[in-house]
């Protein structure tokens, strides 16, 4: 490999010659062989984004000139599209400030813009870094990364899995089955509301992040190391701010106290909690799915999911309900990422929180399998559910809940004995009934109607 030397106020370090990256990336490339886990491409993308707004910022504000701005603007648009990802190569376990991240894009575009200008025109420092600090960029990069994941990957996801659920309430209108609480059996619902249920979780899960997604487009930029936004000149933090809102077509505002910005991450945690709760929903979800697909002949078995794979390298012709385990890995993965984002968060000592790299990993990890693992359980699994009438009119029917129909009629204490005597005995509610006396089978007939209990107000 050929190397070239570059120099930063420690000394000389060699470099790859076909990288952009300089002597601090290169310092922190070999001072953390820790892990494989790369900074995540949304920071990549997030720092490409706000270098070049603070470029444009600066350029406004009279601190920097056309040159330099067109240099850097044109790089930065490179490393937003992704095609400088291969010179951001560190790892998340590094500083806790993300300082050699942000060193790491300062010289990627200061040397990829160097070589557009066709002249050594930028420094590092004091070009791409101008008005700006590790302390306040590397916060920016983490809400503009998760604002932009949640809008831009997260929300689609779910909005195809509500219209799908949508679909599916209309098309099993009508049919009515045992409901289940205890996981024992209880009173009829209509399956068109269990669905309508499932549907309401993902709406209430994205109200609830789109309520946190207010403080995540608040930034930092502009409070440079500690808060006090030395050396960013009057009204940078508010252009910067206007100038990522046009980059990304997303409406972002300086935070109103740049203190608080830079040492806690409790906007973060908000909507982690938030993530956390449509994880939770869709283990619930899936669970309810594959319960209810459980057999084919000594399970549940009241709905049919599509059939993607064999299930067994033993049991010829098992097929399992895959992409329901599939999605509830992904949310104990989410869950547990919670627990890194919180504990993260609550080491914000004095003016500056350093586990901020491990906090944006896991967040964005979330938001990143939910979002791919949701469309992968919509697409294979919940837009192929059908229900088995069939079975759903037989366990409706022999489950002993129905006698809750019984109560206004005999009294709570005989319906009890009804249930019993008719599970004892092997026999049905009317049966049992008639036997004790309570009723007769014509009043029994007249009152006994299954179906019309799931809409008890209609």
């Amino acid at each position: 490999m050929e190397y070239r030397i570059e120099k930063d106020t420690m000394g000389e370090m060699k470099v790859p010659a076909d990288k952009y990256w300089a002597a601090q990336t290169q310092r922190s490339f070999q001072n953390f062989p820790i892990g494989d886990e790369v900074m995540p491409r949304e920071i990549t993308r997030a720092f490409g984004v706000l270098k070049k707004a603070a470029a444009l910022a600066n350029h406004k504000l009279g601190k920097l000139s056309d040159e330099k701005v067109n240099a850097i603007s044109s790089a930065c648009d490179e490393v937003i599209s992704g095609a400088l990802n291969d010179h951001f190569p560190l790892v998340v376990w590094q500083t806790g400030s993300g300082t050699q991240s942000n060193m790491n894009a300062n010289e990627v575009i200061a040397n990829r813009g160097n070589e557009i200008a066709g002249a050594k025109i930028l420094h590092p420092n004091d070009d791409i870094n101008k008005s700006q600090s590790s302390n306040d960029t590397f916060p920016t990069a983490m809400h503009i990364a998760a604002v932009l994941s949640i809008e831009d990957k997260l929300f689609p996801a779910m909005d195809k899995l509500v219209e799908t659920f949508k679909r599916l309430e209309k098309e099993n209108e009508g049919i009515v089955k045992s409901g289940r609480t205890h996981l024992q059996d209880a009173v009829p619902i209509a399956f068109s509301q269990e669905i309508s249920g499932w549907r309401n979780m993902i709406e209430k899960t994205k109200a609830q992040l789109t309520l946190a997604l207010s403080g995540l487009k608040e930034l930092a930029l502009g409070g440079t190391a500690v808060g006090t936004g030395l050396n960013a000149p009057k009204g940078f933090a508010e252009e910067v701010a206007n100038q990522v809102s046009i980059l990304t077509g997303k409406k972002f505002v300086t935070a109103e106290n740049k203190y608080h910005a830079l040492t806690a991450k409790d906007e973060l945690v908000f909507a982690h909690g938030a993530i956390k709760a449509l994880a939770c929903n869709l283990m619930k979800i899936a669970n309810d799915i594959r319960w209810l697909a459980s057999g084919p002949r000594d399970g549940l078995g009241e709905i049919f999911i599509p059939e993607n794979e064999p299930g067994s390298s033993i049991m010829p012709g098992k097929v399992n309900p895959t992409q329901c385990e599939s999605m509830t890995m992904v949310a104990v993965q989410v869950m547990a990422n919670d627990v890194a984002v919180s504990v993260g968060a609550s080491q914000g000592n004095f003016e500056l929180n350093v586990f901020m790299p491990v906090i944006i990993y896991n967040f964005l990890q979330s938001v990143r399998l939910l979002s791919d693992g949701i469309v992968s359980f919509e697409k294979n699994c919940v837009t192929g559910i059908k229900a088995n009438k069939e079975k759903m009119k037989h366990n409706l029917y022999n489950s002993l809940m129905l006698v809750t129909a019984l109560n206004p009629y005999i009294g709570y204490e005989n319906a009890a004995k009804t249930a019993k005597k008719a599970y004892k005995e092997n026999i049905s509610l009317k049966e049992a009934c008639v036997a004790l006396g309570f009723l007769t089978a014509e009043k029994f007939d007249e009152v006994f109607r299954p179906e019309e209990m799931a809409y008890p107000q209609n």
